[in-house]
């Protein structure tokens, strides 16, 4: 199986052929920043699928919220162009996860690391944010783990 970014460049390859000026730009941002990534300081020549999902879902929240403050000041015209891009972008990111499921991976997790307060709140965050990454928000995450973590 090809990692997610090389997925991505075949999709940029596709919609330059298919001459879809929206995917394209969508697209070609998320592979610059995915380049960016590589060229860090201690990256390795490629970026590994972990770190493509945490750039996907970021890149996703700042397209929704961008196309909300559009909405928010008369802009439909843009905010329909932020709109179609984070479409583009959901299409790699896997299914997102319902607050049922969430609840029920924060108390696993909560019960492989034997955390019983708030202090362990950092543990469980790390490993919570790992292993729905790309499938909920952080700060949904962090809800159900204060809740687990205090009663």
């Amino acid at each position: 199986m090809s990692n997610l970014a090389d997925s991505i460049s075949a999709g940029i390859k596709d919609a330059m052929r298919a001459k879809d000026r929206d995917r394209l730009a969508a697209l070609r941002d998320i592979k610059s920043k995915i380049m960016l990534e590589a060229t860090k300081d201690g990256a390795g020549e490629t970026v590994d699928d972990g770190t493509t999902l945490a750039i996907l879902s970021k890149l996703l929240k700042q397209r929704n919220e961008t196309a909300a403050l559009y909405r928010d000041q008369g802009r439909p015209d843009l905010a329909a162009e932020e709109e179609a891009q984070a479409a583009v972008i959901q299409e790699f990111l896997p299914a997102a996860l319902s607050e049922t499921e969430i609840a029920a991976k924060v108390a696993e997790i909560v019960a492989t690391t034997g955390a019983t307060s708030m202090a362990d709140m950092g543990k469980v965050m790390g490993l919570a944010t790992a292993a729905m990454a790309g499938q909920a928000d952080g700060k949904v995450i962090s809800t159900f783990v204060r809740k687990a973590l205090s009663s």
